[in-house]
């Protein structure tokens, strides 16, 4: 059964004969995006030229297009399937399942002609994330140390509010995460009815534009940084939000309330990192304890730890053997 399903030394997860997912694999003529994060994309160039078909959800596809233009997917067969929409190749069998993580995300479950579910989680949250029986589970392993537990659950979303709006009082707030998180942050504020202009950049524009399309609500706030009205607004320091991808924060002024979206933030929801900084715990991924329980309710006969990717496969691995005595292994090991 092990064979069934590995992680490569590339980063490639293949499930059964055919099918290899979030990086290219030269012996597999199906690759599948779980969802459009960088370290899921990997020869992704590679896989549009080379594979029969390169399969993803439709949201994922319109992310695909909006940071990395129109142009890029249409070099291969791109094939979107929705949410439990099955598609068959030779005896195998392929349908994805929503995942909470980033607008798009997807479990993949590939049934073989000998009826073995094979399943890989891909990155996500347990709270909206249904869980998926197979009979092989392949697991992401971002927080996979015992020690890597948040208590204090949502918590954090409330504390992000009251730390902008405390911000506004004074004016100007940055605000940091990678694509997706940014977009679920202005969700929260939206939704908490923090009406101030959302001045973005051009990716996080084009992004964000994406997942308003699929349903996400961020007000009629929402300005394009080069935007002339933008532009007045910063200049006469008028309160508004700023949203900046994780690696654009050293280019911002250190006047204003700057907050940082970190998964890497435990035992408390929000800590002070420096002047008019902050760190709040607001993580696309399942922390320890909820990886645990996926796996229990799961009811796999066998683990595979994504030991690629970063986290910590080996102790996941290690403690699924002795909480659940469910054979557990990280690979590439």
């Amino acid at each position: 059964m092990l064979l069934k399903a590995t992680v490569t030394t590339k980063g490639a997860v293949l499930l059964g004969k055919h099918i290899s997912c979030d990086a290219f694999d030269e012996t597999k003529p199906l690759r599948l995006v779980t969802h459009a994060h960088s370290d899921h994309m990997l020869g992704l160039g590679q896989s549009l030229k080379h594979c029969e078909a390169v399969v993803m959800t439709p949201a994922t596809k319109d992310l695909i297009d909006a940071m990395k233009g129109p142009c890029f997917l249409v070099r291969g067969n791109v094939k979107t399937l929705d949410y439990g929409e099955a598609f068959s190749y030779g005896d195998e069998q392929l349908t994805l399942h929503y995942a909470d993580h980033i607008l798009g995300a997807a479990q993949v479950l590939v049934e073989d002609g000998e009826e073995t579910r094979i399943l890989y989680t891909s990155d996500f949250r347990i709270f909206r994330t249904p869980v998926v029986e197979a009979d092989v589970l392949v697991l992401e392993a971002t927080y996979g140390n015992p020690h890597h537990v948040r208590p204090f659950g949502i918590m954090a979303e409330g504390i992000l509010v009251s730390l902008v709006e405390q911000g506004l009082k004074r004016g100007l707030v940055y605000v940091f995460g990678f694509h997706g998180k940014l977009q679920e942050i202005m969700q929260i504020l939206y939704k908490a009815k923090v009406k101030v202009p959302f001045i973005v950049p051009e990716k996080v524009f084009q992004v964000s534009k994406v997942c308003e399309r699929h349903g996400m609500k961020f007000g009629r706030h929402l300005l394009l940084f080069s935007e002339e009205r933008a532009q007045l607004i910063l200049c006469q320091r008028e309160p508004c939000i700023v949203f900046c991808h994780t690696h654009s924060r050293r280019k911002v002024e250190k006047e204003a309330l700057r907050i940082y979206a970190s998964g890497w933030q435990f035992g408390k929801p929000c800590q002070k990192i420096g002047e008019g900084e902050y760190r709040v715990a607001l993580s696309g991924h399942s922390d320890f304890n909820e990886l645990i329980y996926y796996v229990k309710k799961c009811r796999p006969k066998m683990v595979i730890t994504d030991n690629h990717r970063f986290g910590d496969a080996f102790a996941l691995a290690k403690e699924i053997e002795k909480r659940l005595n469910i054979p557990a292994m990280p690979i590439p090991s």
